[in-house]
């Protein structure tokens, strides 16, 4: 009969090791190894729950696989809804709608007619109820079961068979078969494999709800979210009343796809128009600001993009940058001062995208450069323009990709000018009554807006 095997951990990243370790070999961190027992495996029973390979012509196909949740902007990050099945990783700082989100889900999905199972591990049952009643009515078909241990969770999701199961959250579920505390790495890794399984076995689509540490990564080790389907990240500011849910990982369906919520007394409202919103604080009369159209997913998105340059007495100015890669920053300012001789080597550089969201796609080059440049030079950019494009090391301009559609989504709020690279005209079919300015370098930009004194 095999004996249980003991084992060291790191806490921080997962590795595992045969003897303890002051330093982890894999992420190089101290003092992070803890000692668990692991139980034996019984052979038998794994190969009494083994399956038959089949042929991949053979398996029938599934109709109308995915499941909508009633919540547009959830079911455009999911790739147009739940798949049966499937287990989605949700994580954000603590308070910042993630419960509420999926509250809201499970409401809509029981007015549907679908059976679902609420699984907290953190508040009671009334304190849930207290949380739905500010929601609105509360259903009748959503099951709430105030559980941590996994076996009784097992039991339970066996009798009663939903079609959709949350857990929350997952870190506070834990297996009597392991010794180490809930919320360890080795709880998270069989808690999670076999609510997978089960997911799996029974065509359950499940949430998992998920704590995050101070680096804002979901707490536990990265096998926890690749074990899953998909993982979301909830994004925002509490300074702001949005929310902004972002896919890291779909296997189902799109990465980039983003989705904006406002919160509001009644629960997370969802944002028709995101475009509107984060441009609703803007000045247009402000020099240091710049209007770009950004491509999220599927979704235009107008976002403004605001850089504050001020002399500075330290020998070493600041670069600083919030919604952007500060590297990125770096790497324009560097542009400007060799191609079109701009001084900022005695200038402390600030740039920010307004309303808190992030930014990575290389389209928001020439936005980030003319704030730059309009800071600088205290001269504004046209309050009816917008800029796009990528900037390369030699000052040149790169076409970006859906112009068009980014062209379209400008006009649709108004603003009549556009900057756009030159290779990305002949890609355009309809113009939507915007003036259509090329510029193939930087200093052509440069020179239909600015004058450098």
């Amino acid at each position: 009969m095999a004996k249980d095997k003991t084992v060291y951990t790191c806490s921080f990243c997962g590795f595992q090791s045969s003897k303890w370790l002051g330093k982890c070999p894999d992420c190089d961190q101290w003092n992070t190894f803890y000692e668990e027992k692991r139980p034996a495996r019984r052979s038998a029973a794994c190969a009494a729950q083994g399956s038959e390979p089949l042929a991949l012509s053979a398996i029938a196909a599934q109709q109308d696989a995915r499941t909508p949740t009633g919540i547009a902007e959830l079911d455009r990050v999911l790739g147009g809804g739940l798949v049966p099945g499937a287990v989605v990783l949700i994580g954000g700082d603590p308070g910042i709608g993630k419960s509420t989100l999926v509250l809201q889900a499970l409401t809509r999905l029981s007015e549907a007619g679908r059976k679902v199972l609420y699984v907290s591990g953190e508040e009671s049952a009334r304190q849930i109820r207290m949380r739905a009643e500010r929601l609105g009515p509360l259903p009748d078909n959503v099951l709430i079961l105030a559980e941590t241990s996994l076996e009784q969770i097992s039991a339970h999701i066996s009798e009663c068979k939903p079609d959709m199961l949350v857990i929350d959250s997952v870190q506070t579920v834990y297996s009597a078969d392991l010794e180490s505390a809930p919320g360890s790495v080795s709880q998270l890794r069989e808690v999670s494999a076999r609510i997978i399984q089960q997911a799996k076995q029974t065509d359950t689509a499940t949430f998992l709800i998920g704590h995050v540490t101070k680096d804002g990564a979901i707490a536990g080790p990265r096998v926890l979210e690749h074990m899953v389907d998909t993982v979301l990240y909830f994004e925002g500011d509490r300074g702001h009343s949005y929310r902004i849910l972002r896919a890291v990982k779909n296997r189902f369906g799109s990465t980039d796809e983003i989705g904006v919520f406002e919160m509001s007394a009644a629960g997370l409202v969802e944002v028709a128009s995101p475009s509107e919103l984060f441009l609703s604080g803007r000045r247009n009369q402000t020099p240091g600001s710049a209007v770009v159209p950004s491509i999220e997913g599927t979704r235009p998105i107008l976002i403004e993009i605001q850089a504050l340059v001020a002399p500075t007495p330290l020998a070493m100015p600041r670069r600083t940058a919030i919604g952007i890669d500060q590297n990125k920053t770096s790497l324009l300012i560097a542009v400007l001062e060799k191609k079109i001789g701009l001084k900022l080597f005695n200038q402390d550089v600030f740039v920010n995208v307004a309303g808190g969201v992030r930014v990575n796609e290389p389209a928001v080059d020439l936005g980030i450069v003319a704030a730059i440049i309009s800071s600088r030079l205290d001269q504004q950019v046209p309050p009816d323009m917008v800029l796009c494009g990528e900037v390369g090391l030699t000052g040149e301009v790169r076409a970006v990709s859906q112009i068009a559609t980014r062209i379209n989504e400008a006009a649709r709020l108004g603003f009549k000018r556009c900057i756009l690279p030159e290779n990305s005209k002949k890609n355009m079919t309809d113009r939507h009554g915007i003036e259509c300015i090329c510029a193939g370098s930087v200093q052509d930009m440069v020179d239909c807006i600015f004058k450098l004194r």
